[in-house]
């Protein structure tokens, strides 16, 4: 995809390649309309007087003005113009109704595709602008977890769907707490922009909410209360809303060689330890956010063994919903086993290598993943 960013946070746009450089592309691009007026040329000098291929010279500021910058495609133009004066004139046509037909079509060509080409650069301008939001918003919204939390190490991975989009439905978040390490991922119902304001308000109160309160039950609480107030404010005769998160809320205390998970509607998380890989199943599986009035009551907590050396894989939907061109699912399960021998850098690489592979690159919806590993008392440094 792109150079990972910092924190071990490695973002793709669709498993699409990176963008070349800014105008990287535009001198091999000129060529095109260059080749065009070229070939006209030594055709027309080539062929008898009847033959006329002066019209097709047209054809070089089109593709000018969908390619290259807006000087580049006047000087285009005006090398055409000038080119067909010189064949009328070359060929004895001066003055002839076909040779002003023919120079006039030229010269209304050229003057659009300057046209074209300014209305393209203004567009592509703002959309350059559009991106740079969309950057920030990113940042803001799914900032890079940092490589180590405390004895985690910590690898993430965002795949997009689409390849121009920056942001989705897909959320996640890293904190260190007085309570420990405390991990969000969550996916969204919906897409678009609805889908990002919820993200964003869900990932602020999971931010504010990991640092007050003592339970990580308690965090799912707030959470489900800041989601009712939003989804009342929206549509207060809203009874029960379409509108929900299914999410994993998991706390890392430092000093106990366990995790504690709480199960909100969201796919299982794997725990990779001695070379086996385990879906960790809840015991009292709670509702997504958004539907706690269904239950009245806080989720409970799942407190599953995790000693040093063993790992945990938090995902959302994309990355186990992922089909083949033969419409099987991806088997994330059997992907990690294989690269459970590899270090977490190696793991999270082949995973995602394995999905994008499994997909043909192609994904139908947005794909996150984390992965984290508990490192012994004394681990190495970074």
């Amino acid at each position: 995809m792109r150079l990972p960013p910092r924190g071990g946070h490695r973002r793709d746009v669709g498993g699409a390649e990176a963008p070349a450089p800014p105008g990287a592309s535009r001198v091999p691009l000129v060529l095109f309309p260059v080749l065009i007026i070229a070939i006209t040329a030594v055709i027309d000098v080539s062929t008898p007087r009847t033959t006329q291929v002066a019209p097709l010279l047209v054809a070089a500021p089109v593709v000018a003005a969908a390619t290259i910058s807006v000087r580049a495609t006047a000087v285009i133009s005006a090398i055409v113009v000038a080119l067909t004066v010189a064949m009328n004139v070359y060929h004895d046509l001066w003055g002839a109704l076909s040779s002003d037909m023919t120079l006039a079509s030229a010269a209304a060509v050229g003057l659009a595709s300057i046209v074209a080409a300014v209305i393209r650069e203004k567009r592509e301008a703002e959309l350059k602008q559009v991106r740079s939001v969309a950057e920030a918003a990113q940042r803001a919204l799914l900032r890079p977890p940092p490589p180590r939390i405390d004895r985690l190490a910590v690898r993430s991975v965002y795949l997009a769907a689409e390849a121009e989009a920056q942001i989705g439905g897909d959320l996640y978040e890293t904190l260190q707490t007085p309570y420990g390490a405390r991990v969000l991922i969550g996916d969204v119902r919906g897409k678009g922009l609805p889908a990002v304001g919820v993200s964003a308000v869900l990932t602020g109160c999971f931010r504010e909410a990991a640092y007050r309160e003592p339970t990580i039950g308690e965090v799912a609480g707030r959470m489900e209360e800041t989601a009712l107030r939003e989804i009342d404010r929206d549509d207060p005769c809203e009874a029960y809303s379409e509108r929900f998160t299914t999410a994993l809320l998991v706390e890392i205390p430092t000093e106990e060689p366990v995790a504690r998970i709480v199960h909100l509607g969201h796919p299982e998380p794997l725990l990779i330890q001695g070379g086996t890989v385990t879906g960790q199943l809840p015991d009292r599986p709670g509702v997504p956010i958004g539907l706690g009035g269904l239950v009245g009551t806080l989720p409970v907590p799942q407190t599953i063994d995790f000693r040093p050396g063993a790992r945990l894989l938090l995902y959302t939907d994309g990355f186990i919903e992922a089909r083949n061109e033969h419409g099987v699912y991806f088997p994330l399960a059997e992907s990690a086993a294989r690269h459970a021998d590899e270090d977490l850098d190696g793991l999270v690489a082949g995973v995602r290598k394995d999905l994008l592979r499994h997909a043909g690159r192609q994904l139908a919806d947005d794909a996150a993943l984390l992965a984290i590993e508990r490192l012994p008392d004394t681990p190495p440094p970074l």
